[in-house]
C-alpha cells in the first residue's frame, strides 16, 4: 500500500472516494440493528480516538495527547462475548490502565476479554491528529486490516469526524460510525445558529460567518441597536472547542452617539477577556480570518445555568435523546467546560429536551447520523419560568459522552425518556458527577500504579453489587499534568457528591495536598460558578 501524498489529507475527496464512502455507509443500518439488538452478534469496533481539530486550538488544552484515553470506556463493549475492539493510540497505554478497565467487566474473565482486544500504538507523540499519522503509515493500515479480518462486520469509532476519518474508513474498508464530514458545517458555531433558525428554537441575537475585525465591529454595532442593548457579547471561533476559542467583549457604558460609536467599540476589542490564558488579539483575529466565527449577545439573567442535551441520530434516521447534563464551567471568563452533573435540573430538563428534539429533527433531514450534543443557557428572573437559549451544536463526542456510556455499559440500564432519569434493570435511579480535569500540583508524579494503590486502599472502586462508586479516566495525564478524569455514580445527586468529596479527599491525603482542595484549582467545587455561553 502506497503512502498518501501530503495534500491528500486535506484536499477535497474525489467523486470516486465519495461514491465508495457512500457504499460503505450503507452497511451501518444493518450493523447497528444487529449489534444493538443482540449481545451474541459478532462485530469489531475499531476505535481511533483522534482529536482531529485545528492544531493551534488543540494546544490550548493542557495534556491534550492524553485525551486519547477518554474513549477507553469503549472497552466495556467487551462484556459481550462476540464483540472485538481494536484500540489505536499515539503513545503506549500503561498496562495497569488497561487492567483497570477490563476489571470493570463483571462476569467476563479478563483473559477472555484480552483475547478480543487489540492494542496498536504508533509510538509518535507529534501534535498532528492521530488519524493523519495513521494514514501516513501504510504498514499500520495493513496491520489494522489484518486484525479486523471480516470488514463486513466492523465499523470505525472516532471522537470527531473529518476528512481524515473519512479517508481512514476508506483505507480500512469499513463504515464510519459518525457524522458525514460533508455535514460538519452544522457543528460549527455559525452552522449551529443557522440550524437553530431552521428549527425555530430561541437563540441569542448576533451574527454568524464573521471573518475580520470589520465584521466583528459590524456585528457589535448591530447589537447596540437592540432595546435594551446587551452589556456584553461573546466572539467565538467557528471551530473552537472546550470554550477555549471564546472571547468576552464588554460594551462601553454609556454608549456613545452613533457618529462616535464605532471608534468606541473598536477601542475595546483588544482588551477582550480571553478564555485561553495565553491568547493574544493578533493570534485570535488571524484564526478568525481563517476559520470564521460568530458574535452574539452574552446571555444574562437573575439566574443563569448552562445545561446540555445529548442526542443520537441512528442510521435509520431515528432521533433519540441520550441524556441531559448541567455543565460545570469556569476559567478566566466562565466559558471553559470543566465537568458536568447528570441529569440536568428537573426544573428545565423537559424544556431543553423539547427544543433539542426540534434541532435533531432538522439535522436528521439533512442526513446527519451521529452522536451529538446541544448546549443551552437557561435563564429566569425572580421566581419566573426558565427560558432556554440554544448556544451551539457539538457534532461529535464530548465531555459528557464517555461518563454516560460508562454508566450505560456498566449497569445495562437506560434513560427513562419520560422523566429524564437513568434507570438500572432493577428499576433504580442512578446519577453522577463527572470531570476531565480534577487537578492539583500535588498530583504530579503519581504513576498509574500509585493511583491503583490509593484506589484499593481507600475503596474508591466502582461497586458492581450496588452499581455505585467512582470511575477514573485520563489516568495517563496524572504524572505529567497532575490531572485526572473522575466520574462519581450515586443513587442520588447527594450520594454522587459524597463519592466526589471522598475521592478528592483521598487523593489530597495521599499526595500531601490540602485536603479537599484538589478540585478547587479548576473551579470544580461549585457547579454554578461559571455562567454564560458554554462549549464542551
Amino acid at each position: 500500500m502506497a503512502a498518501l501524498a501530503a495534500d491528500a489529507f486535506t484536499s477535497p475527496p474525489s467523486t470516486s472516494e465519495l461514491e465508495r464512502f457512500a457504499e460503505l455507509q450503507k452497511r451501518l443500518p444493518g450493523l447497528w440493528a444487529d449489534t444493538h439488538g443482540r449481545a451474541d452478534t459478532f462485530h469489531t469496533s475499531v476505535v481511533v480516538p483522534s482529536l482531529s481539530f485545528d492544531e493551534d486550538e488543540l494546544k490550548k488544552i493542557e495534556g491534550a495527547a492524553c485525551y486519547e484515553e477518554r474513549l477507553l470506556f469503549s472497552l466495556i463493549r467487551l462484556r459481550h462475548p462476540s464483540a472485538r475492539v481494536l484500540y489505536v493510540t499515539s503513545q503506549p497505554i500503561h498496562p495497569e490502565i488497561i487492567d483497570y478497565y477490563l476489571h470493570l467487566l463483571v462476569g467476563v474473565p479478563a483473559g477472555h476479554a484480552r483475547r478480543r482486544l487489540g492494542l496498536l500504538c504508533l509510538y509518535d507523540g507529534s501534535p498532528e491528529p492521530l488519524s493523519k499519522r495513521i494514514l501516513a503509515r501504510p504498514r499500520v493500515i495493513e496491520r489494522m486490516r489484518h486484525w479486523i479480518g471480516d470488514t463486513s462486520r466492523a465499523y470505525l469509532t472516532c471522537f470527531n469526524s473529518t476528512r481524515l476519518e473519512q479517508r481512514l474508513a476508506l483505507a480500512l474498508g469499513i463504515p464510519l460510525n459518525a457524522a458525514d464530514p460533508a455535514l460538519l458545517r452544522w457543528g460549527t458555531k455559525s452552522g449551529s445558529r443557522e440550524a437553530f433558525a431552521k428549527a425555530g428554537v430561541p437563540f441569542p441575537p448576533g451574527t454568524e460567518n464573521v471573518h475580520s475585525e470589520a465584521d466583528v465591529l459590524d456585528a457589535l454595532e448591530k447589537l447596540t441597536t437592540r432595546n435594551p442593548p446587551p452589556k456584553k457579547a461573546v466572539v467565538k471561533l467557528d471551530a473552537g472547542f472546550s470554550g477555549e476559542g471564546n472571547a468576552v467583549y464588554t460594551f462601553p457604558h454609556p454608549l456613545p452617539t452613533s457618529s462616535r460609536r464605532r471608534d468606541a467599540l473598536a477601542s475595546r476589542l483588544k482588551v477582550m477577556g480571553w478564555s485561553a490564558p495565553d491568547e493574544t488579539y493578533q493570534r485570535f483575529m488571524t484564526k478568525l480570518a481563517s476559520m470564521g466565527g460568530i458574535v452574539e449577545a452574552f446571555v444574562e439573567g437573575d439566574e443563569v445555568r448552562s445545561p446540555s442535551v445529548q442526542m443520537r441520530i441512528t442510521p435509520s434516521g431515528e432521533v433519540k435523546i441520550v441524556s441531559t447534563h448541567d455543565q460545570i464551567l469556569g476559567g478566566p471568563t466562565g466559558q471553559v467546560y470543566l465537568g458536568c452533573r447528570f441529569p440536568a435540573d428537573p426544573q428545565y430538563r423537559a424544556i431543553i429536551t423539547e427544543e433539542a428534539l426540534k434541532v435533531g429533527a432538522e439535522l436528521a433531514k439533512l442526513g446527519v447520523v451521529s452522536r451529538f450534543a446541544m448546549d443551552f443557557v437557561v435563564t429566569r428572573t425572580g421566581a419566573g419560568a426558565w427560558k432556554p437559549h440554544a448556544i451551539e451544536i457539538n457534532l461529535r463526542m464530548g465531555g459528557t459522552t464517555h461518563p454516560f456510556l460508562a454508566l450505560q455499559f456498566l449497569t445495562g440500564g437506560e434513560l427513562d425518556t419520560k422523566t429524564g432519569e437513568f434507570m438500572t434493570p432493577r428499576g433504580e435511579v442512578r446519577c453522577y458527577r463527572s470531570t476531565d480535569a480534577l487537578k492539583s500540583p500535588a498530583y504530579r508524579g503519581l504513576l498509574p500504579e500509585d493511583l491503583m494503590d490509593i484506589l484499593v486502599s481507600d475503596g474508591l472502586q466502582f461497586r458492581p453489587h450496588t452499581e455505585t462508586g467512582t470511575l477514573f479516566h485520563l489516568i495517563g495525564a496524572l504524572s505529567q499534568y497532575g490531572k485526572v478524569g473522575v466520574t462519581c455514580i450515586g443513587r442520588t445527586p447527594a450520594e454522587a457528591d459524597e463519592f466526589w468529596a471522598g475521592t478528592v479527599a483521598s487523593l489530597d491525603r495521599a499526595t500531601g495536598a490540602t485536603v479537599g482542595t484538589g478540585g478547587r484549582e479548576m473551579g470544580l467545587l461549585d457547579i454554578h460558578e461559571g455562567v454564560g455561553t458554554p462549549m464542551e
